[in-house]
Parts: C-alpha cells; sequence; structure tokens
C-alpha cells in the first residue's frame, strides 16, 4: 500500500492562503452590498462607501500595511519580493546575468493598459459606476492569491519563468491590483494607488541598477536550495490531488454504469 503523502505549507505560503480568504471574504461582502444598495436603492456601492468611511478606511488600512512591509526585507514575504534587497544577494560566482523574460514585460504592461483601459472607457461613458470599479479591483486582488497559490497566466503565457520566486514582474502585483482606481475619485483609492506605483518604481529602479539579484543563475537567494516559499512543491501535490480525485471519481461512475 502505497503511503499518503501530506501537503506540508511553509509560514509563507500559510500567509498567502490567509490573504486569499480574507480577499475573497471582502469581494464576498462587497459584492452583496453593492446588489443589495443597487436593487433596493439604486444607489452607487461608493457613494454609500463615502458616507460610512469606517469600512474604506479599514480596508486600505490592511492594502497600505502590505504595500509598506513590501518596502523592507521580511521573512515572511515570497522570495519573489525579496530578491530586491541587498541582504537577499548570495553571489553564485556567475557573472552572466540571465533573465530571459525581461523583454515579456513590455508586453504584459500593453496587455494589462489596454484590458484595463476598455473598462475606464465604459466608466467615462457612465455604463459602468465607481461601484464596479471597486469590486474589480478587490476581485485583482483574489486574482493575485489565485496566481500565486495555483495558476499564473502571466507566467505561463507570457514571461515563461520557473516559479514566483525568479518572476520579474512580482512587486508589479499591487500596482496592477489597484489599477481600477484610477478612475474612481477618490482620495483613499488614489492613495492606495499612489503608493503601490511608489512600490513598483522602486522595484524597477532597483532592477535596472542591480539586475544580478534578478537572476538565478547570478543570485542563489533564488535558486531551490534556499526557497523559503516551496510553492512548486505544493502546487505538484495539489495537482496530484486533483489527479487522484478526477481517477477515483472515475472510478465511482463507471461501477455505477454497471
Amino acid at each position: 500500500m502505497q503511503n499518503k503523502r501530506k501537503i506540508k505549507l511553509t509560514p509563507v505560503s500559510v500567509l498567502h492562503y490567509v490573504r486569499l480568504a480574507y480577499r475573497s471574504a471582502l469581494f464576498a461582502a462587497l459584492l452583496v452590498m453593492y446588489i443589495i444598495y443597487k436593487v433596493r436603492y439604486g444607489e452607487d456601492i461608493a457613494v454609500i462607501l463615502n458616507r460610512e468611511p469606517a469600512i474604506v478606511v479599514i480596508i486600505c488600512a490592511v492594502f497600505t500595511l502590505e504595500m509598506l512591509l513590501r518596502f523592507f526585507p521580511s521573512r515572511l514575504e515570497s522570495p519573489g519580493s525579496q530578491k530586491q534587497f541587498a541582504q537577499n544577494y548570495i553571489k553564485s560566482g556567475e557573472t552572466s546575468i540571465s533573465i530571459q523574460e525581461n523583454n515579456a514585460t513590455v508586453l504584459v504592461a500593453l496587455v494589462w493598459i489596454v484590458f484595463n483601459g476598455i473598462f475606464g472607457a465604459l466608466h467615462m461613458m457612465g455604463v459602468l459606476d465607481d461601484g464596479i470599479m471597486l469590486l474589480l479591483s478587490v476581485a485583482y486582488s483574489v486574482c493575485d492569491m489565485i496566481c500565486i497559490l495555483f495558476f499564473c497566466p502571466f507566467q505561463t503565457w507570457f514571461l515563461k519563468n520557473k516559479c514566483c520566486s525568479s518572476c520579474r514582474i512580482y512587486n508589479w502585483d499591487y500596482a496592477m491590483m489597484f489599477t481600477p482606481l484610477f478612475f474612481v475619485r477618490s482620495t483613499y483609492t488614489w492613495g492606495l494607488l499612489i503608493l503601490s506605483v511608489a512600490l513598483l518604481i522602486r522595484w524597477e529602479i532597483t532592477f535596472y541598477r542591480h539586475p544580478e539579484r534578478f537572476s538565478p543563475v547570478t543570485n542563489e537567494y533564488l535558486r531551490c536550495a534556499n526557497c523559503t516559499e516551496k510553492l512548486c512543491t505544493h502546487k505538484r501535490q495539489l495537482k496530484t490531488l486533483w489527479t487522484q480525485i478526477a481517477e477515483l471519481t472515475e472510478q465511482r461512475l463507471k461501477a455505477l454504469r454497471k
């Protein structure tokens, strides 16, 4: 009989799941509020939130804290975001910097701008209200964690990087997440957007000044032996688990057909 392997999560991965949980809960709560206020009162949730700013303050405080922590080294953050710091640069002895997916970042940026430009145009035409843009932003925050934990279209279709640790655009996440807020005129929303852009600029400046920190060829910190996240192992275990569930389901369906 084959022993069952337990799925072990690292502290960094556990934190990812915590973020996925509260971001999902936040999206669900805002969606319910949006539907209730839109159907019953015909009002935009953004107007309601402006009248009752406590909810917005809490949301902004949580995301602001998340972003501020990214500006400093932390053992509870993914190596993907931590490779920018000098203390995480472990010289490999190689001098040839290889970041193959770097050219694809321009394509990712263009695709994201065009994609969100469509929503922005619909918002300016009055088709989408501020509430939809807020919901879109929070939905992006949930998708951000899904990309890290389960499947990332940017990694698979554009960048082709081995894992999140070597991701060229890891710290673009908050700027991408809050892109829809550009169209929502509010001190709170623009505050989040400005901070996220500052995080992105800091990342890009560090990349162009110290590209050696971003390549596993020159930085041993990004190699599997030094990984504190182990998401690749976790993803493989999840894939195996889903395969086993599919096989078991198929076996039961065949038994029922007999």
